[in-house]
């Protein structure tokens, strides 16, 4: 169970980063550099899970003998897939459509053993409910200017001034809001023979 292993996340999130740390195990990140438009049809959790599948495969094809962990996050709003706002004015929109409501984040995980030529990957798929309590424009536009969310699905960073936009949080890992679920995360790899 203590041998050394190579771990490495396909991501260069560092809210990723800073979660996969908090095992205490040495790991490297790799840019999995994977198209993430979605395909006609795909519901925002095939598409996460699809993504965090494709981002472990496209590293794990340049990291022979590694395990390599793949996530990926989509929000949901009315069964719509919801990115990353990448502006003030999209970030508003989004919080704006979200106040009040039910959003759900779908955060996928996938493990590929590169060590095995038989290795079948190993998957999950966290599912998030966040309730949004009721927002003034001039909350959300507060929260955006103090916080900047523009790179964080949903546009909010749960762990830090995002949590005081919710009524209340339902899933069995908080740690997936963020964007890794450390739970699942920790039983694939000890399925795979790492002490976590």
């Amino acid at each position: 169970m203590n041998a050394p292993v190579d771990l490495v996340l396909a991501s260069t999130s560092r809210y990723r980063r800073e979660l996969l740390s908090r095992l205490g195990l040495p790991f490297r990140a790799v840019a999995p550099e994977v198209d993430e438009a979605s395909h006609p049809g795909e519901t925002p959790r095939a598409l996460a899970c699809r993504l965090a599948q494709a981002k472990a495969e496209a590293v794990a094809a340049r990291c022979p003998g590694a395990l390599v962990i793949g996530s990926d996050q989509v929000a949901e709003l009315d069964g719509r897939a919801l990115g990353k706002p990448g502006s003030v004015a999209a970030a508003e929109a989004q919080l704006t459509a979200s106040a009040g409501r039910s959003v759900l984040f779908h955060t996928a995980l996938c493990l590929v053993d590169t060590r095995t030529a038989a290795a079948v990957p190993a998957l999950a798929c966290d599912l998030t409910r966040v309730v949004f309590r009721p927002l003034a424009h001039a909350e959300i536009a507060r929260y955006v200017a103090a916080e900047r969310p523009l790179d964080c699905a949903g546009s909010f960073k749960a762990e830090g001034l995002g949590i005081g936009l919710f009524e209340r949080i339902e899933n069995e890992d908080p740690t997936a809001l963020i964007g890794l679920p450390l739970i699942a995360l920790a039983r694939m790899l000890r399925a795979a023979g790492v002490a976590a």
